[in-house]
């Protein structure tokens, strides 16, 4: 048997053991303090723990922390452990990112089971996090247990990072990291990151579009209902203006087959209340709008355009209007012929026949950090992408899968 073929059969005998790892990290809520809880502390000794028994505290693996202060959660710091297995050559590293922290599970009268307890059923783990970002974080682990199980050094040193603060911005997670341990990373690194993908596991992400959430704050001059002529009303010119907002959309009205949807958006999204009567002229009103930009279009060419459009709405309404950025991201794209791309589209035909081809996404993912750095990085997992959802699962199959095509990259020269 070739090594691929002894890990191919590790894994797979491994499955059970996978659910068991997926049930012991949903059962610790990692949110972050932005949604009310404690940061990713308990989970992470619990993920370390549970390495140590599975096998990774034999031999060469290394444990090493790299944990960033933040005096809102209990113990005072955000977690991110980095797991070595050194392999034959350390010409580059290859590097399996997840992170640790999960959304909340919202309205719990949506969910058919406890969120915090992973139920199994038809094939599926039920759960909150079980895919967003368990799965692939659970793929990294048992993909590097087959190494270790098997007695096979990997070709390339083989690094899992389990990070923080994913789901609110990654100031303690992956920015933290580039900003104060930059010798982590080098250039040559091969950095996958199972955390978006398809049913089929046949697409990885390599660009993203750039994104601008905005604030728009219109001031007018509140009246009586009867009497518009002696008030300026804000609602209305909000409203224009989210229409001129929207119009954007042809205005950068450019395509790219690479993304779905192929063109920017520019969507008014959620709305303030503004008076508290029927005979009120609002004196002010509040909308905020998502916009995802095709990375042809700079967000500084965005910005000038938002602000004729702006300027042109108080001049016609005599309004003042406040446009406040609540998040702003823009990257550079992978190459499709980056060694990244090029070895995991091997590995996958390796493992599983499939020719996987490279797509951009609308959503953000820590990949931007990397890619603004200089560090190419690849999006990809096998999974039906129910993240943030009620009732989020896995495919318990998944799991394996792309533990198999992690194994065919970690055995590849």
């Amino acid at each position: 048997m070739t090594d691929f073929e002894k890990m191919k059969a590790t894994i797979a005998g491994d499955i059970p053991l996978m659910v068991e790892m997926e049930k012991i990290l949903t059962a610790i809520p990692a949110m972050a303090p932005e949604s009310g809880g404690k940061g990713e502390m308990e989970k992470c000794a619990a993920l370390e723990s549970h390495l140590r028994k599975l096998g990774f505290a034999d031999g060469a693996v290394s444990f090493e922390r790299f944990d960033a202060d933040d005096e809102r959660v209990p113990q005072g710091k955000r977690p991110n452990l980095v797991v070595t297995v050194p392999g034959k050559k350390d010409d580059f590293s290859i590097w399996v990112m997840a992170h640790l922290d999960v959304v909340p599970p919202g309205d719990l009268a949506m969910w058919e089971s406890d969120p915090w307890t992973v139920v199994e059923k038809d094939g599926k783990l039920f759960g909150r996090g079980v895919e967003d970002n368990q799965q692939g974080l659970v793929s990294g682990v048992f993909a590097a247990k087959a190494l270790l199980d098997n007695g096979i050094v990997p070709e390339h040193t083989v690094k899992l990072l389990f990070m923080a603060d994913e789901e609110f911005g990654s100031e303690y997670g992956i920015k933290f990291l580039l900003k104060k341990h930059p010798a982590l990373f080098r250039k040559e690194d091969i950095i996958i990151i199972p955390d978006g993908g398809d049913p089929k596991g046949e697409t990885i992400e390599v660009a993203e579009k750039n994104i601008l959430w905005l604030r728009l704050h219109t001031t007018g001059l509140q009246s009586h209902g009867s009497m518009p002529d002696k008030g300026k009303n804000a609602f209305l010119a909000g409203c224009e203006l989210a229409l001129s907002l929207n119009d954007l959309e042809h205005f950068f009205g450019e395509r790219d087959e690479m993304f779905n949807p192929t063109w920017s958006t520019f969507q008014p999204t959620k709305k303030s209340a503004n008076v508290e009567t029927v005979n009120i002229i609002p004196g002010d009103d509040v909308f905020f709008m998502d916009c995802r930009i095709l990375p042809r279009y700079t967000l500084k060419e965005v910005r000038a355009e938002i602000d004729k459009r702006v300027a042109a709405i108080e001049a016609k309404h005599g309004v003042k209007i406040e446009v406040e950025e609540l998040q702003h991201q823009e990257s550079p794209a992978t190459s499709a012929d980056a060694p990244v791309v090029r070895r995991l589209k091997d590995a996958i035909k390796k493992a599983h026949g499939i020719e996987a081809r490279p797509i951009g996404i609308g959503g953000g993912t820590v990949g931007a950090e990397l890619r603004n750095l200089g560090f190419d990085a690849a999006i990809w997992s096998t999974m039906d992408e129910v993240c943030h959802q009620p009732n989020e699962y896995c495919i318990v199959r998944n799991i394996a899968t792309d533990a198999e095509t992690l194994a065919a990259l970690f055995t590849t020269e």
